[in-house]
């Protein structure tokens, strides 16, 4: 457990060495400027930190088949200290990757990091690959993510996992595809809202978007179609108000262009729609990479307050 009193742990960017510390903060006011290379050069700072992470307690199954397309496939990251008697919670990430590309494990490190720190804190963590747009464009990546947590909640008793408490993770279009598959009322027979007990959209894309500013508009296109005016009513934004399960949002101070936006614009509807404010976190000093490819480097305010998030989600 990492107490408040170890400052590298909730500081920005608080374990990696000096130099890097530095490189990292200067990397985001600049973020839009090259986001391909710059995403390279978080990766590139993180990976040797998360990999020199300890991983002994921690069995992983890789590529099992949740569908039958090659991408349609899962791993498993499982604690191996948690008590044989005990149900467990579960997590399922879902990466991002501009609705093109993207990988579940694009080194052995990244993002294989976020499970392997969920499974250190006693659950069982699914990462989660997906069709690309080229193969499988909207609605594709929200039926994959429906399938996949069908695939763990039909396969839960194997690990000990709590059906009752299976709580998604989407980044950034994996977070797109993760609130489609919950709220767009086109995948309504999909997923019942209670087979997941709470949703983290960290960074993610909650509207379609063409403005030229947009640096993936492009991708944006290729996976919501071209016809531009069909664009709310595919978005998730637009179904917010459907939203039943608890939320929690997550951006960073440095994200791709307007993913803050929405994320904020997100915000507001559940406000609005429950009265309740949903639980909101802005990573400061942390860019649209970062604040994933940190997890298991030392570095836990986010990780905390995910924890917090789903101790709070009714029982």
């Amino acid at each position: 457990m990492v107490s408040r009193e170890d400052d590298s742990a909730f500081a920005p960017f608080g374990p990696l060495a000096p130099e890097q510390r530095e490189h990292m903060l200067a990397l985001g006011p600049r973020w839009n400027d090259d986001i391909i290379a710059n995403r390279k050069a978080v990766i590139d700072c993180y990976t040797p930190l998360v990999m020199a992470a300890p991983m002994d307690k921690t069995r992983v199954e890789r590529e099992l088949a949740y569908g039958v397309h090659p991408r349609q496939v899962l791993d498993v990251f499982e604690p191996l200290d948690t008590p044989a008697d005990t149900p467990r919670e579960a997590v399922l990430f879902v990466h991002g990757g501009a609705f093109v590309r993207g990988s579940k494990s694009v080194n052995g490190a990244i993002y294989d990091n976020v499970c392997h720190w969920f499974a250190r804190q006693g659950f069982v963590a699914v990462n989660v690959e997906y069709r690309l747009a080229d193969e499988a464009p909207w609605p594709g990546g929200a039926q994959d993510v429906a399938s996949a947590l069908g695939w763990l909640r039909e396969h839960a008793a194997r690990w000990r996992i709590d059906p009752a408490r299976i709580f998604v993770i989407g980044h950034s279009a994996g977070g797109a595809h993760a609130a489609s598959c919950l709220f767009d009322p086109t995948l309504a027979d999909a997923v019942r809202p209670r087979d997941v007990a709470g949703l983290v959209l960290i960074s993610a894309r909650l509207f379609a978007d063409v403005d030229p500013r947009n640096p993936n508009a492009g991708p944006v296109r290729a996976y919501f179609g071209a016809d531009e005016s069909r664009y709310a009513e595919r978005s998730p934004l637009t179904h917010a108000a459907r939203c039943d399960v608890p939320v929690m949002i997550a951006v960073a101070e440095y994200e791709n262009r307007f993913l803050d936006d929405y994320g904020a614009a997100f915000f507001i509807e559940l406000l609005r729609h429950r009265g309740v404010p949903p639980r909101f976190v802005q990573m400061r000093g942390h860019n649209h990479t970062s604040i994933v490819a940190h997890f298991n480097s030392g570095e836990e305010y986010l990780g905390r307050e995910i924890l917090a998030f789903i101790a709070s989600a009714p029982r």
